[in-house]
């Protein structure tokens, strides 16, 4: 009596579609993750040594050097923005105002504004700074 012997087979494990899977989700990740919003308006901040990076809301008021009010891409005036920043303040739920005001401005309308925000709603206001 002859008895077949069956060669073993050997278990050869494909890793190359687990690189691709891999690979496309480095890239999903990377391009759905959330960048830094630039602003569009040339402003030059002031310098500080201790300042930290923030994360970027959606409450931004920019001061530039002629002493113009931007929220957002929005151009108000001082009179407006009282309105504009309590109705910001009700759709946010962090009640946060970031304020970019060039190093040329005076420092009485930066104060001014912040007086408006304080009594409008805002819980957390931040001043945006370059680091030196």
């Amino acid at each position: 009596m002859k008895l077949l012997q069956i060669p073993k087979k050997r278990i050869i494990l494909n890793i190359t579609p687990l690189i691709d899977v891999l690979f496309i989700l480095i890239i999903f990740f990377v391009v759905s993750s959330t960048f830094l919003e630039q602003p569009g308006i040339k402003l030059e901040l002031p310098k500080a040594t201790s300042s930290e990076s923030q994360r970027v809301e959606k409450a931004v008021l920019y001061i530039t050097k002629d002493a113009k009010l931007f929220f957002g891409e929005q151009e108000v005036t001082l009179e407006s923005l009282p309105g504009i920043v309590k109705s910001a303040m009700e759709v946010q739920a962090e009640k946060s105002l970031i304020v970019n005001a060039d190093q040329q401005v005076h420092h009485g309308l930066v104060v001014k504004v912040m007086d408006i925000a304080r009594t409008n709603g805002v819980e957390k206001l931040v001043i945006s700074a370059d680091k030196e």
